[in-house]
C-alpha cells in the first residue's frame, strides 16, 4: 500500500464532482478498501448508479436518499466482490433498476487459472460475491445512453475476471482495475496478472480525462497512473527473478522478501499479488516448481514447465 497521489481527507461520505457525477462513500473502510467503497451516481433526472457497493443498510438508504424519487434506468456493477456487488440486488429491488455486468463471478477468468484453480485450492483475496445476480450482460464496446451521451463498457480483467471499466463524457469509472492510493490486488485464480497488462494497455487507448476509482480519490492524470501501474508491475517481476537467481522459494518467502515495509496484516494478500507474477512468468516459460502451481509450491528459474 501507498499513501493516495491525490487529497482524499474530506470527511463528508459523499462529494459532489462536476459533469453531474455524485459520489457517496461506504462505510466500509480497511486497510482493502481505503476509506471505503464509491458508489457513483450519473444524471440529472434519468440516473445510473455504478457500484452500488456492500451490503450495508446505511448505504442503501443513502443511495434513495440521493436518488429521491428519480427513475434509475440502470446499476452497473464493476465486478462482483462483495465490497462493490453485495447491494446489488436489494438496490435493485428498491429501485426497480435492472442490475448490468460482463457476467457472473466466474466469467471472464483466464484459461490458465480455469486450469490452475483445483490446486490453487483459494478464491481472490477480497471476497468473491458468489451470489451475485444480473439482469443483463454487458460486451466489451457496449453503449448505454445517458442525457444524450453514451455510457461505454469496457471489459478490463486481472484484478478479476469479470471486471469492467465504464467511461462517459471523457471520466472513466475504473472499479479496482485503476486505484490512486495503492495498486490493484491481483489474486490468483479470480486475479490474472497476464489479463491485468494487457487491459492496462488497453486503457491508454482511451482518451479519458479523470478516472473515478472504487476507492480512493479521483485521479486527475490517469494514463501517467496507468503507466505507473505497469512499471510497478515490470518492477515486480524483476524483482522476483532476481531473488530465483540465487534461491528456490515458495510465494511467501519471497513476498516477505520483497514487501519487507508492509504491516504484517497485509501480508496474506502481497503473497497473493506474488503468486499471481509467478503464474504469469510459468505461463511464459521463465519459472517452473517442484510440483503444483499454488501458494505452497517451491518456484526456481531451473526446470522450467509450461501448463498450456
Amino acid at each position: 500500500m501507498k499513501a493516495p497521489r491525490v487529497s482524499d481527507t474530506d470527511a463528508a461520505s459523499l462529494r459532489r464532482f462536476p459533469q453531474d457525477i455524485v459520489r457517496i462513500r461506504a462505510a466500509n473502510p480497511s486497510p482493502m478498501t481505503y476509506g471505503g467503497t464509491n458508489t457513483y451516481i450519473l444524471g440529472r433526472q434519468d440516473l445510473v448508479i455504478i457500484d452500488p457497493g456492500p451490503d450495508l443498510a446505511s448505504h442503501h438508504d443513502a443511495i434513495l436518499q440521493e436518488v429521491d424519487g428519480r427513475r434509475v434506468t440502470r446499476i452497473l456493477v464493476t465486478h462482483s466482490h462483495r465490497d462493490h456487488s453485495a447491494l446489488a440486488r436489494r438496490l435493485a429491488e428498491s429501485l426497480a433498476a435492472p442490475v448490468l455486468a460482463f457476467g457472473h463471478s466466474d466469467t471472464g477468468r483466464s484459461a490458465i487459472m480455469n486450469e490452475l484453480r483445483p490446486q490453487l485450492n483459494a478464491e481472490g483475496g477480497e471476497g468473491v460475491d458468489r451470489a451475485f445476480q444480473l439482469d443483463e450482460t454487458l460486451m466489451d464496446g457496449d453503449d448505454m445512453d445517458l442525457e444524450g451521451d453514451p455510457i461505454r463498457a469496457i471489459h478490463t480483467p486481472g484484478h478479476m475476471g469479470n471486471h469492467m471499466c465504464f467511461d462517459w463524457r471523457g471520466t472513466l469509472f475504473s472499479g479496482d482495475h485503476v486505484m490512486g492510493w495503492a495498486s490493484s490486488l491481483i489474486s490468483p485464480p479470480d486475479g490474472d496478472l497476464n489479463d491485468f497488462l494487457t487491459a492496462c494497455h488497453k486503457l491508454l487507448t482511451v482518451p479519458s480525462e479523470t478516472y473515478l476509482p472504487g476507492h480512493g480519490a479521483p485521479i486527475t492524470e490517469p494514463h501517467d497512473r496507468v503507466k505507473e501501474l505497469i512499471a510497478h508491475r515490470e518492477t515486480r517481476t524483476d524483482a522476483i527473478l532476481r531473488l530465483l537467481e540465487t534461491t528456490r522459494a515458495t510465494p511467501r518467502q519471497l513476498a516477505e522478501k520483497i514487501y519487507s515495509d508492509i504491516p504484517s496484516a497485509l501480508l496474506p494478500a502481497a503473497e497473493r499479488n506474488v503468486l499471481a507474477h509467478l503464474i504469469a512468468l510459468y505461463e511464459q516459460g521463465r519459472v517452473g516448481t517442484n510440483g503444483p502451481v499454488n501458494a505452497q509450491g517451491i518456484f526456481s528459474l531451473s526446470g522450467v514447465g509450461k501448463l498450456l
